[in-house]
């Protein structure tokens, strides 16, 4: 039996043998499922019920995951994890540009699935890391809630970007690592750069030339607040 406690997941893929297996899969590890054909079909579903993840293929016929998943970037921050058999170096880039959190490509380990799902979900900053704001520029970071604002209007972030903050957040004015940095990105170095550009354009006035998001060279990153 499922428990409300459970993670409830959105999986979106057009090949009903796929959607049932990982249904089924998911199910088993300890996630509530619920599964769409489309991009169509997936925003019925987002619109009925709240979800913790979604997991989404990239190639559907009529609307494609990259532009759902743009879309979902535009409206909340639920946590999306892509699908595709496209596995070159520039077409993970470009989904991490669209605004997905984590990106697989086919064929794949159920385990690795997982293990990427839970990895989302974990750096996402639910729990208390702290207390307090932090103010930069016109911007406030809520490090209880994971939360960004500019003046009184709310930032979306993907979950992401919203632990790259809150690691620099925690160590305000030092130097952070890449290392350190892609602990919150299940561990991939190359994405770190990725996501803070990303971060920048939603932070800085002018992200060429950053003063809250700084580089740290030969090291990683430092958040210089007010």
């Amino acid at each position: 039996m499922t428990s409300q406690a459970e993670p409830h997941l959105l999986v979106v893929d057009d090949d009903a043998r796929l959607r049932e297996l990982l249904r089924r899969y998911l199910a088993d590890s300890g996630f509530r499922v619920t599964t769409a054909g489309d991009a169509g079909e997936a925003r019925s579903q987002l619109a009925s019920f709240a979800f913790d993840l979604v997991v989404l293929d990239v190639m559907m016929p009529g609307e494609s995951g990259l532009e759902l998943t743009r879309v979902l970037r535009s409206e909340g921050r639920v946590p999306v994890l892509l699908l595709t058999a496209m596995a070159e170096p520039e077409d993970r880039v470009n989904g991490l540009e669209h605004g997905a959190d984590d990106y697989l490509s086919k064929p794949f380990e159920p385990r690795e699935l997982v293990l990427r799902i839970r990895n989302i979900l974990q750096r996402l900053p639910a729990a208390d890391p702290g207390s307090g704001d932090l103010r930069f520029g016109g911007c406030r970071f809520d490090v209880i809630r994971g939360e960004l604002y500019r003046g009184g209007d709310p930032v979306h972030l993907t979950a992401a970007e919203a632990g790259l903050l809150l690691i620099l957040a925690q160590k305000a004015g030092q130097a952070v690592s890449r290392e350190e940095l892609s602990l919150s990105l299940s561990g991939n170095v190359r994405n770190v750069d990725v996501q803070m550009t990303r971060l920048r354009r939603k932070i800085e006035r002018d992200p060429r030339f950053p003063r809250y998001l700084q580089t740290i060279r030969g090291t990683g990153y430092t958040l210089k607040p007010d």
